[in-house]
């Protein structure tokens, strides 16, 4: 889980300047991830809408800015004048709210919740498609997983159909994971069976994902996941024109 060692030519030299709205477990431990691995990216202020959480309390400890006024707050600081990059890691419904509010802003948002408001982002198989793009969603914790292994499969034959089963840690599912599981109590479960007429060769992958702990436990590997994908994309997406320039 711990990100490889990039070489100097493929980084900016200047650091990219960049927000998280979230105070909880993810964006916690964005805030920290940044400021201890990035070589690209420096955090400047972090929001969220309970003043008392200890993502706000630890930010503020290693001198970041803080807002417990949510988006708004953010827009209003004076350290979001120079913010180019979003991390948003609260809720679908709240992340609607934010493209709407920091999209004509010019800001780019790197969404780590369902919303799917820009298009999805997995490193290994598209990585390199939407790096211009104003929105762009980090799927889930058991797509990040998953995908790149069925991508890779793919590869070797035709994947014509692709189901996931994932198990996560109680004590890692904060409220903003709870709130956006697909899943509610009183809908039908799906079948594991697909619909499908003649033969197949199934393939059965297991996996196990452990986090770094920078800040999460190392058992908390579904939200080390998507933590490290989101802050590999936003380097990435910081890189880019510096990368598009070399080849030209």
């Amino acid at each position: 889980m711990r990100p490889k060692q990039r070489a100097a030519t493929d980084v900016p030299k200047r650091r990219t300047k960049v927000a998280v709205i979230g105070s909880g477990n993810i964006g916690t431990d964005l805030v920290i991830k940044i400021l201890r691995l990035s070589e690209t990216l420096e955090i400047a202020a972090m929001a969220g809408v309970d003043p008392d959480s200890d993502g706000l309390a630890r930010a503020r400890r290693l001198n970041v800015a803080t807002t417990h006024r949510g988006v708004e707050g953010l827009m209003a600081m004076d350290e979001f004048a120079d913010v180019q990059y979003v991390f948003a890691a609260t809720s679908a419904g709240a992340q609607r709210h934010h493209d709407e509010e920091l999209r004509p802003l010019g800001r780019t948002l790197i969404d780590l919740t369902p919303a799917a408001v820009g298009p999805y982002v997995v490193s290994p198989v598209n990585g390199d498609s939407h790096l211009d793009v104003p929105n762009v969603n980090m799927v889930t914790c058991g797509g990040r997983a998953t995908i790149p292994v069925v991508g890779a499969i793919n590869q070797v034959s035709p994947v014509h159909y692709g189901e996931i089963v994932a198990s996560v840690s109680s004590r890692s599912a904060g409220p903003g994971t709870r709130a956006n599981i697909d899943e509610r109590p009183g809908e039908p479960l799906h079948t594991l069976a697909p619909d499908c007429t003649g033969e197949a060769l199934k393939v059965s992958v297991f996996l196990e994902v452990e986090g770094a702990a920078n800040y999460l436990p190392a058992y908390a590997g579904n939200l080390d996941i998507m933590t490290s994908a989101a802050l590999r994309t936003a380097e990435r997406m910081a890189a880019h024109p510096l990368l598009e320039g070399a080849a030209r």
